[in-house]
């Protein structure tokens, strides 16, 4: 084939360092835009970015240029270095180091977004933390959960 072709959708999900609850509704819709921005520099059209007050989800299409830790890296990097700028409330954000990153099937990308819309309505009923566990168990991740929760 004289050509290379990709079509990789990946679902990202990380929490602020500690599960701090920072991302407040002020700052949500701008992270959110900033997010799907840098994604967007870096070849990697976000389908969307949302999430809640301790954590975030990106679904996204993967450049065949981008491996997917560089694509956190720079996530994370530029968009804590943003949130430092905006306000003192923010002067202290860091994401935390780890993330989760699945592959998504193409006819599944409307139900990620409309996971991704719901986050608001489902936390009130699941943590973080429980939601995490069930994406490990549904990709059938191992993991060790002592280096889960940093």
């Amino acid at each position: 084939m004289p050509q290379s072709l990709s079509k990789i959708y990946v679902h990202i999900t990380f929490s602020t360092k500690n599960r701090c609850p920072v991302l407040d509704d002020n700052i949500q819709q701008p992270l959110w835009a900033y997010i799907a921005g840098i994604c967007a520099n870096l070849d990697c059209h976000a389908v969307r970015v949302g999430g809640y007050n301790d954590h975030l989800h990106i679904c996204c299409l993967l450049s065949k240029k981008m491996t997917p830790v560089k694509l956190l890296e720079e996530i994370k990097k530029d968009s804590s270095k943003w949130m430092k700028t905006q306000g003192k409330q923010y002067a202290d954000f860091y994401w935390q180091d780890g993330y989760g990153i699945f592959s998504v099937n193409p006819s599944e990308i409307e139900t990620v977004v409309g996971y991704i819309d719901g986050q608001r309505e489902h936390h009130k009923k699941l943590t973080f933390q429980e939601e995490l566990l069930r994406f490990l168990k549904k990709y059938k991740v191992e993991y060790d959960e002592r280096y889960l929760w940093n």
